[in-house]
């Protein structure tokens, strides 16, 4: 099952597409579509910030001895 029709199906089956009145799948692609947003903006804030931009990329920093 893709995942746009199992939110869907989880929308629809906590009657959460009720109160706007709009159907499920297109919340569903709604709720998709503000994900990929998000994550073009996190990746173009860590590019801003000249951070490693590749999902999943983690950066350590060595602890400063003090």
């Amino acid at each position: 099952m893709a995942l746009e029709h199992q939110i869907a199906h989880v929308l629809n089956r906590y009657s959460q597409e009720n109160a706007s009145n709009t159907p499920d799948f297109i919340l569903a692609q709604y709720m998709l579509a503000c994900l990929a947003a998000y994550n073009t903006a996190v990746q173009q804030r860590e590019t801003w910030y000249g951070r490693d931009a590749r999902p999943g990329a983690v950066t350590v920093y060595a602890e400063r001895g003090e």
